[in-house]
């Protein structure tokens, strides 16, 4: 018999957890591990950061869901993973041992490289907030409900290091949207600051059109928007921006003025991966090959955020690569594979496909981007908007919390999202 162990509980843990136990005989036994007791569906928090979600509707109590499937669940923070002896250490000196151990953590959000930026209940200097978890989507809308009585200008954007892009965008219009149904918009001046070398960037070097598109849509909902924008600090009201030009030359200055502000932060490794002698490259990512295994561990594997991606292309300010849900996914169904594999007695020979696909509700309307693969040159490369992309992520996100509560092992990608989008075809599957 083998124990697994899973540690993380979001998108990349639990549908790996799924996975796993379907594909693996009784015999073996499977373990979640998690800091927190319950999943939270993270795309929704844009949502749920305006009021148009509660919290009930995008987290669900892990402990439950696991149970029914004969999956162990344990609700406590990994304070040291000794990979050498194959066993974690958990809040209180509890050690688990396990046979093959998945890491599925996501990042950790490092505020901290900004001095004043996030939420305080993070470590952060408390002058800026985040839709990274669902516990910061709530600070927001309770703040947004006072601004409400008093608007005035917001900063939207992301910090240098940033990684993730698609949200930064989504928040803007969906608070655009917002603002104009309450009839308040005429008083929000809006500023988009981010690191990005140009609008549409997205940390993949641009999909397609998103450059000229992004550019009109923040054009038409009367934003301005600083790119290139190395994010130097921040102080209570005020934002202070180093703009660069293409060669990396300081440009302008900025001061911009704000009375709320959601920058989406760096991500780093968790500190209990980072600090495994080995594992992970400088900035705590686990360090994996082509079939998703540590290149210093023959017996971890690794998926999701938490992984080392090298950047597209190097940018006046840097940038990561992002992880998207359909990447995720066939990264976690390849460890799968794999593991299943060596359990047999079979070389391992699964990979994930590390391609980009995305829905980005805009408020009122949306984006898909498809680049296949991330990495350029592209056999697909492709950009479009429509108020069906806002309908498909509603309907993505019912289907998915579905899915986590059914305990339903199909990948949702393959299954779902890129018959509803028409890609089958584009991708010539």
């Amino acid at each position: 018999m083998a124990h697994i162990v899973i540690l993380g509980a979001g998108i990349g843990g639990m549908t790996a957890t799924y996975e796993m136990r379907a594909a693996l005989g009784k015999e073996h036994k499977v373990t979640v591990v998690s800091a927190v007791d319950y999943f939270q569906f993270v795309p929704s928090n844009p949502w749920l950061a305006v009021g148009w979600r509660k919290r009930e509707d995008v987290i669900l109590q892990v402990g439950p869901l696991l149970e029914r499937k004969g999956i162990g669940f344990v609700a406590k923070p990994v304070t040291q993973i000794d990979a050498d002896h194959s066993k974690l250490v958990l809040a209180g000196g509890e050690e688990l041992a396990y046979d093959y151990l998945v890491i599925t953590t996501g990042p950790k959000l490092s505020f901290d490289e900004v001095p004043g930026a996030g939420p305080i209940s993070s470590g952060g200097g408390g002058h800026t907030d985040s839709v990274c978890s669902v516990d910061h989507a709530e600070t927001f809308w309770a703040k947004y409900q006072e601004f409400l009585k008093n608007p005035g200008p917001v900063v939207i954007g992301a910090m240098p290091m940033a990684s993730c892009f698609g949200p930064a965008y989504e928040f803007a219009f969906i608070l655009d949207t917002d603002l104009r149904r309450r009839k308040l918009r005429n008083k929000v001046p809006i500023t988009f600051v981010t690191s990005e070398p140009y609008i549409g960037h997205l940390g993949l070097g641009g999909v397609g059109d998103s450059k000229s598109m992004l550019e009109s849509e923040l054009r038409g909902r009367d934003m301005k928007w600083i790119n290139n924008a190395r994010t130097t600090k921040v102080e209570a009201g005020k934002m202070f921006v180093t703009q660069l030009d293409d060669l990396g030359a300081v440009f302008k200055e900025h001061e911009v003025p704000f009375k709320l502000s959601m920058m989406l932060p760096a991500f780093k490794g968790v500190d209990a991966v980072a600090a495994v002698p080995k594992l992970c490259n400088p900035r705590g990512f686990v360090l994996i090959d082509e079939y998703q295994r540590s290149k210093a561990y023959r017996n971890v594997f690794s998926a999701g955020v938490c992984v080392a991606i090298p950047p597209v292309e190097a940018t006046p300010v840097p940038t990561g690569a992002p992880k998207t849900g359909y990447m995720i996914e066939t990264m976690v169904t390849a460890i799968v594979h794999n593991i299943a594999d060596e359990l047999a007695g079979r070389p391992v020979s699964a990979q994930g496909t590390w391609n980009a696909i995305c829905l980005a509700d805009m408020g009122d309307t949306g984006a898909a981007f498809v680049a296949l693969p991330q990495i350029p040159p592209r056999n697909v490369n492709w950009f479009k908007k429509g108020k069906w992309v806002h309908l498909a992520k509603i309907a993505y996100e019912k289907y998915f919390m579905r899915k986590m509560r059914s305990g339903n092992s199909e990948p949702i990608y393959e299954k779902y999202v890129l018959k509803l989008l028409g890609i089958v075809r584009l991708a010539g599957k």
